[in-house]
């Protein structure tokens, strides 16, 4: 048996890079002495979230930063053998990305830029146009952001593409329309648990989900980061609150183990949904 240690983040971050890369730097030297080898860390840790679903302003959006650039730099130096998963804000010319990126003390190994948007994000942030998934020291892997998730499509391609293990990363609120007096009875607080659980399962995958806590402008960030077997079962999970949820996992041995005799990928019936490859419009 190998297993990897997944650890994945429920924290709060907020606009200042350098006080987040500081934490980072804190989290990863204390991971790594815990032997740590894979951390998930959540959306928008560098640089922070909007402040408001329906009507952000992109005149004070969260700093967005060279997915090439001295910050990046620094994390994969902070890295050394440990596999990292983090979100920042994209510049990319003058389009700004809700995005992730991959990395060790190699280098980068992969990149994600948020695809589904939710209610006025896009003001704030260009969409993504793709999923992939690429190789990492503890196998190979894929990333969402946020919305990402509620997709299924989203990561089914990333399982088809060969992903194993799928990093979550989130700054995802409670309901802003309909908040719960508590926030594990908040809509959004199960729909964040079902999803997480749901995209583990039909994939036969690991998932590891981050997720910011905290406020930033009407926001009220849910937490309840989490690892998810490949049955659909909780392996570790933290609450609304700050915290870190590890498990250890013989990845490989526990997808085969979910395969063993339904195998949701090669099961498919590709013939009978024509429609998914229609345009949405139709």
């Amino acid at each position: 048996m190998t297993a990897t240690r997944i650890a994945a983040v429920a924290a709060h971050f907020g606009a200042g890079i350098s006080r987040a890369l500081d934490k980072i730097g804190g989290i990863v030297e204390r991971l790594t002495d815990d032997g740590v080898d894979l951390l998930v860390l959540p959306d928008a840790t560098l640089g922070g979230y909007i402040g408001d679903l329906r009507n952000p302003d992109p005149a004070t959006g969260p700093e967005a930063i060279d997915p090439d650039g001295p910050e990046i730099r620094l994390l994969c130096r902070m890295a050394r053998n440990m596999t990292v998963c983090v979100g920042y804000a994209e510049r990319a010319a003058d389009i700004r990305y809700n995005a992730a990126v991959c990395l060790t003390g190699d280098g980068v190994l992969g990149r994600h830029r948020k695809v589904h948007q939710p209610a006025g994000e896009h003001l704030a942030y260009a969409a993504g146009d793709r999923f992939a998934a690429f190789d990492t020291p503890v196998g190979r892997l894929g990333m969402l952001i946020d919305y990402d998730k509620t997709f299924p499509e989203s990561a089914r391609v990333l399982a088809l593409d060969g992903a194993r293990t799928i990093a979550a990363l989130s700054a995802w609120p409670a309901s802003v329309t309909d908040r719960a007096s508590r926030m594990p009875n908040d809509r959004q607080s199960r729909l964040f648990d079902l999803y997480d659980q749901a995209r583990a399962a039909e994939n036969q995958v690991v998932l590891a989900s981050s997720n910011q806590t905290g406020i930033t402008g009407n926001l009220r960030f849910l937490g309840q980061a989490k690892i998810v077997g490949p049955g659909g079962d909780i392996l570790a999970k933290t609450w609304s609150k700050g915290g870190l949820a590890v498990a250890d996992v013989d990845i490989d041995a526990e997808v085969e183990r979910a395969r063993r005799v339904l195998r949701h990928l090669e099961e498919r019936r590709v013939e009978a949904y024509p429609t998914l490859l229609r345009d949405k419009s139709h």
